[in-house]
């Protein structure tokens, strides 16, 4: 078998289109042009152009005396490059049997790793913390403390990764292989539960906690082993979060349970939240509504032409819903005077 493209991945990649014995194993560049489908191209724009964008915030806040923007954008980076390697080759580090092969990117623009690792990922994480950070900070819940500042991160990182989570298989930006009984069962529709649950909330929660109590007033070289640390950190703090399942044979209800814990978390902090914003940013006012104004649009061309499998509809849309509200709330604190 070979470690880049055994069966099981040779039949997922088919399914999008490519075959995996046919890429570099380092770095693969194509015209967007070529790309499977029209949005793919869009999607790296949005989330490229996001990243870049974030990155130029985080860089205004740390000259302004706040490094915790910039540590979170290289923190999720370093978790990027710790967690994603596993997952595309568990044989490589012995982990075969406990995962399996779990999932495939489709050609993206610009692949690394055998076309693994599409560059727009690599965006995407920065991209996601900067997001649900920038927003909770704008609205002055980090006065509350890390602890709850954490939790409602991992909120709003639920509401706005699920409406991408729940459309990618449908329009083929990646594929899921759902013959892995070990990490993607149980689904809700087309996405496994582990990833809506351990990615799209408890890394993102528990990373910026770390970030934001290793890094806050700290600038210069001590920086940069603070971000490393949180980097390493967070990874275990998803295999804590995995435990109360792996006690169960049917893991369903005790991965919903744990979403619900946080659904109403989240929604407690933001609704009894009394403490006084933060000015907001350039940032926060305009990227969250681009990217649900975005994400919206793909949603409406996968009704025409998405032939991948479906994600959960109704989750989707409360997603879109808690994630607009959200949106709403933080363009009507009042703007940051510009640094000179």
């Amino acid at each position: 078998m070979s470690a880049v493209c055994g069966p099981e991945a040779e039949a997922v990649t088919r399914g999008l289109g490519f075959d995996c014995h046919d890429v570099s194993p380092v770095l693969s560049v194509r015209p967007p042009w070529d790309l499977a489908h029209p949005t793919m191209p869009l999607l790296e724009l949005l989330i490229i152009g996001g990243a870049i964008f974030a990155f130029a915030h985080a860089l205004r806040r740390h000259r302004d005396g706040d490094p915790v923007n910039l540590a979170l954008w290289c923190t999720s980076l370093v978790y990027l490059f710790i967690i994603e390697p596993p997952l595309y080759f568990p044989e490589w580090f012995g982990l075969e049997r406990q995962y399996g092969f779990i999932f495939a990117h489709n050609q993206f623009t610009v692949q690394f790793m055998g076309d693994r690792l599409p560059l727009y990922i690599i965006a995407f994480y920065p991209v996601i913390s900067q997001l649900a950070y920038e927003l909770v900070r704008s609205l002055g819940i980090f006065r509350r403390g890390p602890a709850v500042g954490a939790v409602a991160v991992a909120f709003v990182c639920q509401v706005f990764y699920e409406v991408f989570d729940q459309l990618g298989p449908q329009l083929k930006w990646w594929a899921w292989n759902m013959d892995n009984h070990l990490v993607n069962h149980p689904a809700l529709a087309s996405v496994p539960m582990n990833s809506m649950l351990l990615f799209a909330s408890v890394s993102m929660g528990a990373m910026t906690y770390l970030v934001v109590r290793l890094t806050s007033g700290r600038s210069g070289r001590s920086l940069a082993p603070r971000v490393l640390l949180a980097g390493i950190l967070t990874p275990p703090t998803m295999a804590i979060a995995g435990i109360p399942a792996s006690f169960f044979t049917d893991k369903t209800w005790v991965l919903l349970a744990e979403l619900a814990l946080v659904w109403l978390a989240g929604i407690w902090i933001f609704v009894s939240n009394r403490a006084p914003a933060e000015p907001s940013s350039p940032f926060v006012r305009v990227y969250p509504a681009v990217y649900l104004g975005a994400m919206a649009a793909f949603w409406i061309s996968s009704l025409f032409t998405g032939d991948g499998p479906v994600g959960s509809r109704p989750y989707a849309l409360t997603c879109f819903l808690g994630a607009g509200l959200l949106t709403y709330r933080a363009s009507r604190t009042a703007p940051a005077a510009l640094s000179r």
